[in-house]
């Protein structure tokens, strides 16, 4: 007869993991749901991965039932320091109870003792009749309870503990661990412990003496330290703690042994728990298996409670790489060809022997059709040497003469993972791949600002399909010892690269059902989608760099950092290293005396950006001259010298890399390099971008929408001065200023613009004081005043904070939804931060909606009007770059103007026009 064996949970555990890591959620009677949805989907979890191992025979949730335990009588003050449940926590307490009893398992609660009371007790009580024990639980107080048949599991980190992990956390056997507990105290429970004994110490003694008594009655004989005086000074409050952390096993149990007794899950309650409370996915998955039960993501579980329900997806098998196939003669890819035009899908992705996407050799292609049912076919596998031996694989051009129909086929839909890097390579070989899907988009559509969804391949892997994927460094090593893709042999090069096919074909089916379920097509399809194969052309064209312009550039910004320092050490008195964080603060607020001055943990003054403006306000001219110093030599290392490194040595051109999940209201973010953040109203900025430079007979024309993050306040918010403002064409800042101050001049005009945009980003009274050198009480009168002026944007921005709070997220006009998950975190800095995020992702959301929407457009409109010359070489913010002949310019400055000035229609209908500000010259610089 087999052992049985007795899993333990520790519910209280699961219910603060899943309340603090999940957004806010309510289900459709408006009560808070966002901890039960994510219990319920853990215990989903626990019992999906059980089916798959040497699962229990017996299984109890336990709970704590109420705060007071024997514990408060035995010690008043035994964690009085623990603040009060949060308070949308309170009411989910009941729930989770009932989400336990929908699984139809045992849920166990005992007043006046603690959930580890009860899981130490039945324990004791298996133990006693030949069962084994798992606790269900990363809790260091029930490490205790670990002995031969007994050990621990933690679910998030799908690890089992036994002796030895105690052993080597805390350097003794789980027996001797309540009394290194209560040498060491806990300041979370409020056990007092011994003051001065922490972890290490705590099991050094112990180790040495045996045990605490023997440790407290050999601190008389210590060598005199403050540790023996403690000991001895503190001997009753370490007693008083080992009975605080000692477990009480010897409660009589709440129900039997036998009644745990697992019998299955019936699906009766279960679906009318999930019913009630509008778990729409988790509901449609409850008719299947408990071992094809997939473990329901934090996206699906903020989305819940307003989303229709979702389609049933079909249950897949779990990744076998075994079952991939490498593709080495003609006849297994006409093979494979065939299936993918039967199955009218394909998920594709290339490998290649490096990662610039502009220059990198073609290694290989991955297809898959289904689950499991993927392939890789290899075309430039080999050592790097020529006469290195090469194993068999078809030739590229033959692959590539078989591929391009099938991937430039319309009735074939083309889905990859990132696939702009596809594109691209693909491109390179005359294949133009469409329709298609990608999956890094389709994830940012639905999740962007989850802190638990990544949108890359590994990650949304590990999240949505829980499967851990191979990573690159598995397959090519790392350091000195990494090899190229080529070099990999053919069978690991299989396993994956034909795992990122079949992986992503997962995703595309998850995420495919989402899309629409969650009211994410609108965005997806008219705004994000279009505008993967634009952006691919965009950075394979690149744009031309002056390399001696930026060699001069680079030469005067060294002499420039070097006079700086000089200047610099004079003012100080003395030299000292200007990058040094340490040194600098010593000599501005230790030896200069300047006052706010804050230290760190690490002991060091902070000198960041705003310390530093606060000197310079103050009248600390070497505050100023730091700035200065720390601009010239960002602006040289990043910009001066990499540029010239960064400058294809095939294109002589170069080629940013776009992100299109990297910024998280959807505004586009460029690397390698980063062209976002070349400074645009200093004039070193200015002569940085004169380097970006056209070809002979080119010019670059730059279009630049204005100031479109007002005009949408102004139609979000419906006020009517800044709207009629726009309209009429006016300077809408020295409107503000007429508004605010009732007088318009350079002052005024100047505080005008810093309130206007300050406010949508929803600054605070010190940060607006800050930006504009007055006190805090001035800034707050001005904000105050703004608000009178412009009640809208003040009913906007409460009703934007009121909708993000309830809902968990914002949305764009277009329908883009950005997630806040700490827009309720009981830590004010964290709430505070999130409010003022959620108060400008609409407006700035709605901001990147509407340039690429023209981005996706600007191509067939040129193209319609015989432009074909005419390039869109970067995306800037708020600004569209392009190469073009001279003689197209006024041609295509009209064409560009009327796709930019229309992009929000027909979906949107602004009640405020856009306005495009457009230059042309021989650079980037000369174009403004």
């Amino acid at each position: 007869m087999a052992q049985n064996h007795l899993y333990l949970v520790d519910g209280s555990g699961y219910i603060f993991r899943a309340y603090h890591q999940l957004p806010p959620l309510t289900n459709r009677h408006g009560q808070p749901v966002g901890a039960v949805y994510g219990y319920t989907t853990m215990l989903w979890k626990l019992a999906d991965e059980l089916g798959k191992a040497e699962g229990p025979t017996h299984l109890a949730v336990v709970l704590d039932k109420g705060s007071h335990t024997f514990r408060n009588d035995m010690y008043d003050a035994y964690k009085a320091n623990r603040p009060p449940p949060p308070e949308d926590l309170v009411p989910q307490f009941p729930m989770i109870r009932d989400a336990t009893r929908a699984f139809s398992l045992p849920c166990i609660e005992e007043a006046g003792f603690e959930a580890d009371d009860i899981i130490a007790s039945y324990t004791k009580a298996a133990v006693a009749q030949g069962w084994h024990v798992t606790i269900v639980s990363s809790d260091k107080d029930l490490m205790q309870l670990i002995q031969p048949g007994v050990d621990m599991y933690d679910t998030m980190k799908n690890e089992r503990r036994g002796a030895d992990y105690v052993m080597t956390k805390f350097g003794v056997r789980p027996e001797q661990l309540g009394d290194v507990l209560a040498l060491m105290g806990d300041s979370v429970d409020n056990v007092p412990g011994v003051p001065g004994i922490g972890p290490k110490t705590a099991a050094k003694l112990i180790t040495e003496y045996g045990g605490l008594e023997a440790a407290l009655e050999a601190a008389p004989r210590m060598k005199k330290s403050k540790m023996q005086e403690n000991l001895i000074e503190h001997a009753d409050m370490a007693r008083l703690s080992r009975r605080l952390v000692a477990l009480h096993d010897g409660m009589d149990l709440p129900e039997p042994l036998d009644d745990l007794t697992l019998k299955g899950i019936p699906l009766e309650p279960l679906q009318a728990f999930l019913e009630h409370h509008g778990f729409k996915s988790l509901l449609a998955r409850a008719g299947a298996p408990a071992a094809a039960v997939a473990v329901a993501t934090a996206a699906a579980a903020v989305t819940e409670a307003t989303a229709p329900a979702a389609p049933v997806l079909e249950e897949e098998p779990p990744i076998d790489r075994s079952l991939y196939e490498t593709v080495v003669t003609e006849e297994a890819l006409d093979r494979w060809i065939a299936a993918v035009h039967a199955e009218g899908l394909v998920a594709v992705d290339t490998e290649t022997d490096m990662l610039d996407c502009v220059s990198c050799a073609l290694v290989g292609v991955s297809l898959a059709v289904g689950p499991n049912a993927a392939c890789y076919i290899p075309v430039g596998h080999g050592g790097k040497d020529m006469f290195a031996e090469k194993p068999d694989q078809l030739p590229l051009p033959l692959v590539l003469a078989k591929l391009k129909p099938l991937l430039e086929d319309d009735s074939v839909l083309k889905i990859g993972q990132n696939l702009k890097y596809d594109i691209t390579v693909l491109r390179r070989h005359g294949i133009e791949i469409a329709p298609y899907d990608d999956t890094i988009v389709m994830s940012f559509d639905l999740d962007a600002g989850q802190s638990l969804a990544g949108h890359g391949m590994d990650e949304a892997a590990r999240v949505h399909l829980n499967h851990v994927c191979i990573s690159f460094k598995d397959v090519c090593g790392t350091g000195r010892s990494q090899i190229s893709f080529a070099e990999v042999p053919l069978d690991k090069a299989t396993e994956y690269a034909a795992e990122d096919a079949d992986v992503t074909l997962r995703l595309w089916r998850l995420f495919k059902s989402r899309i629409a379920n969650e009211g994410a097509t609108r965005v997806y399809e008219l705004v994000d989608r279009p505008l993967v194969g634009v952006i691919a052309k965009m950075e394979h064209e690149g744009i031309k760099v002056d390399r001696e312009a930026l060699s001069r550039l680079s030469a005067e910004f060294t002499a420039g950092i070097a006079a700086l320092e000089g200047e610099i050490h004079a003012l100080a008195g003395q030299p000292f290293a200007i990058g040094s964080t340490q040194q600098l603060g010593a000599i501005l607020f230790d030896k200069m005396g300047y006052k706010g001055g804050r230290k760190g943990k690490s002991g060091a003054y902070s000198t960041d950006v705003t310390i530093l403006e606060q000197l310079k306000a103050q009248g600390a001219e070497i505050a100023g001259k730091v700035l200065d110093w720390r601009q010239l030599s960002k602006l040289k290392s990043t910009y001066t010298d990499a540029l010239q490194a960064q400058i294809n040595k095939d294109s002589g051109r170069v080629h940013t890399s776009y992100s299109l999940s990297g910024a998280q209201t959807g505004r586009l973010s460029s690397t390698d390099p980063n062209l976002q953040n070349i400074p645009i109203r200093t004039e070193v900025g200015r002569q940085i971008r004169h380097a970006f430079v056209a070809e002979p007979g080119n010019v670059i024309l730059a279009a630049d929408y204005s100031q479109i993050e007002l005009r949408l306040a102004a139609h979000m918010a419906d006020v009517p001065a800044l709207k009629e403002a726009f309209a009429n064409g006016e300077d809408i800042h020295a409107a503000t200023a007429q508004q605010l101050f009732g007088e318009v001049n350079r002052d005024t005009r100047g505080r005008a613009k810093t309130i206007n945009f300050a406010i949508l980003y929803g600054i605070s009274r010190w940060g607006l004081a800050g930006r504009l050198e007055i006190s805090a009480d001035e800034a707050q009168d001005m904000i105050s005043r703004y608000y009178e002026r412009f009640p809208g944007i003040s009913l906007y921005i409460t009703d934007t904070i009121e909708k993000a709070r309830s809902r968990g997220y914002t949305e764009t006009l277009f329908g883009r939804k950005t997630w806040f998950p700490r827009i309720k975190a009981p830590v004010q800095h964290e709430r505070q931060g999130a409010e003022r995020a959620a108060i400008n992702a609409p407006i700035q959301g709605t901001s990147a909606d509407i340039i690429k929407r023209a981005m996706a457009r600007m191509g067939p409109a040129l193209a319609a009007e015989g432009l074909h010359r005419v390039k869109m070489l970067l995306q800037v913010h708020d600004e569209l770059v392009f190469e073009l002949p001279e003689g197209d310019v006024e041609h295509a400055g009209a064409v560009i103007r009327r796709v930019m000035e229309g992009a929000a229609e027909p979906i949107v209908k602004l009640s405020v026009p856009l306005g495009v500000e457009i230059g042309h010259g021989s650079s980037w610089g000369a174009a403004h």
